[in-house]
């Protein structure tokens, strides 16, 4: 259990390192963030988090980084939140895509992947099990991630990309979001990787069932991810 200031502290932390995919000192928090804090304190108290394994020290740099002990702090934290916040551009942009698409789910689909990795610029898979057919986007987005300089990052997305499909039900989606960080993941476990995945709640009276998982780095806007399946869903019912 971390204390209230090192909460945070951490959170802070992870906004920017989000942000920028670079280790973040104990300076630049003091001259940003109203901690009420110097510089050395702050530090102290992120060494204090190194030793919860919350974050951890790349050797090369002065700054920290967070692990996926801190990811999952992260975002159980933010789940707490996040039906209290309302994205309506993206709702609209969803629900015109469903009004469009609705007699046609094949179409809706690829439409649909489009715009999902547009607006959270991660990579996307809509996948149909029974007929064995899936709809992908945000190669593009991918590629322009500063992860995308690593070769063990492309090298744990490819994988990811080719297998998901046949593994998807490794991830046993429900209706509620499951989200899988880091070594969570159980088709592969990443040291770079996340997963945002659900089943999509079905339109039409014969309950064709589909599975939308999202793909990105560790440090991709899980508000706003999660945010945009949820309001997937919630229109995909509402035309029930």
């Amino acid at each position: 259990m971390i204390t209230e200031r090192q909460s945070r502290i951490l959170k802070a932390l992870m906004k920017e390192y989000i942000k920028t995919a670079e280790p973040v000192s104990s300076g630049f928090l003091a001259e940003k963030y109203d901690f009420g804090l110097c510089s050395s304190a702050i530090r102290i108290e992120m060494q204090n988090l190194i030793q919860s394994n919350y974050l951890e020290q790349p050797h090369t740099s002065a700054g920290r980084v967070p692990t996926d002990k801190a990811y999952r702090f992260f975002v159980d934290q933010m789940l707490v939140d996040i039906e209290k916040e309302k994205e309506v551009k993206f709702e609209k942009m969803i629900e015109e895509i469903v009004e469009r698409d609705i007699e046609d789910r094949f179409r809706m689909a690829g439409d649909l992947v489009k715009k999902l990795s547009e607006l959270s610029s991660s990579f996307i898979i809509i996948h149909y099990p029974d007929d064995n057919l899936s709809w992908r986007s945000g190669l593009e987005k991918m590629v322009s991630e500063p992860e995308f300089l690593h070769q063990n990052f492309i090298s744990e997305f490819l994988y990811l990309v080719d297998e998901i499909e046949e593994k998807f039900v490794t991830l046993k989606p429900q209706n509620e979001i499951k989200i899988f960080i880091g070594e969570e993941i159980p088709i592969l476990k990443s040291c770079n990787m996340s997963i945002i995945c659900a089943r999509m709640t079905s339109i039409s009276e014969s309950e064709i069932e589909a599975n939308i998982a999202l793909i990105g780095p560790k440090r991709m806007n899980y508000g706003k991810n999660i945010s945009l399946i949820n309001h997937l869903n919630k229109i995909l019912s509402e035309f029930k």
